[in-house]
């Protein structure tokens, strides 16, 4: 009797909670298996990236940047508002800036003065450029500047009226085209995109080259003969394109021009926008001959 009462008082070997307490080698193992897993599963889900249909990766992209419109415009917004203390160097006072725009209305007067004796004489009728066009306002929703890629993610796309190809616009010049297009949004590809390639003239020049982007900030023309005049700042036009543009516009100037290091009897020339493309917060989307409504 004694001894059961010993051992009913004395406390078990192990007790429940003792049990259930993994050790330390277990979590270990657990850890390691666990970092293990997520490794494969990433490198799992990177391969099948890797080989996913571009479309279908496009509309991935459109998808995110739709459901995320929100804080992609706050953080966007955020990151262009801690660069605006280096700008103000670049801000002219209001005098200025009026008699600007007085310049500018009275040069457009006397243009259209110009335009309607050429039209009596001629009696022939002929359009301003852009005239009986659409521009289509549209807010970036992401920007990716830089690196491998140049392009914006913007909040207009196929019910708005966009298509592929058209011009898009900011700051009056042509900073790209619009590359991929989902019903709400839209793929801009900058004029500095290694993809991109757009016909353009130098200056004054009568002769055509294209213009292939540079990947990051600035773009080249090429096979253009050192027999033509061609110097640091002269404007770059882009060419007009029928159904997408009916005049030449201004798309960036010449930051560098060299001879070609392969090819000296060529021009080695870098051409920069004309706009400061990382701090876009809206572009302008040019629909040429878009539909008529009634």
């Amino acid at each position: 009797m004694r001894k059961r009462n010993r051992d009913r008082g004395r406390s078990p070997l192990y007790t429940n909670s003792q049990g259930s307490r993994p050790s330390k080698h277990d979590n270990t193992c657990f850890g390691a298996t666990s970092r293990r897993m997520l490794l494969t599963w990433l490198t799992l889900a990177g391969f099948i990236l890797l080989f996913t249909p571009r479309s279908l990766t496009n509309k991935l992209q459109f998808a995110f940047a739709r459901i995320f419109h929100l804080p992609l415009s706050v953080g966007r917004n955020i990151s262009l508002s801690t660069g605006i203390q280096h700008s103000v160097a670049n801000v002219v006072s209001r005098g200025i800036y009026n008699r600007l725009q007085n310049h500018l209305a009275n040069v457009t007067e006397q243009l259209y003065q110009e335009h309607k004796i050429v039209e009596t004489l001629s009696g022939l009728h002929n359009r301003f450029a852009l005239e009986g066009a659409n521009l289509v306002y549209a807010d970036v929703i992401t920007a990716s500047i830089g690196g491998e890629h140049s392009e914006l993610i913007i909040n207009r796309g196929e019910n708005d009226g966009l298509a592929e190809g058209q011009f898009v616009l900011s700051d009056n010049s042509i900073i790209g085209t619009i590359w991929d297009i989902s019903p709400r949004t839209a793929q801009v590809k900058l004029f500095t995109d290694p993809a991109s390639k757009i016909a353009v003239k130098i200056g004054i020049l009568n002769t055509e080259r294209l213009m292939y982007g540079n990947s990051g900030d600035s773009a080249k023309v090429h096979l253009l003969s050192t027999k033509y005049k061609v110097r640091a700042g002269d404007k770059v036009l882009a060419l007009k394109r029928p159904g997408y543009l009916d005049a030449a516009m201004i798309i960036g100037t010449v930051a560098r021009c060299g001879r070609d290091a392969e090819n000296p009897s060529l021009w080695d020339i870098t051409v920069k926008p004309v706009c400061d493309i990382e701090r876009i917060k809206s572009v302008s989307v040019i629909i040429m001959n878009p539909p008529a409504t009634y």
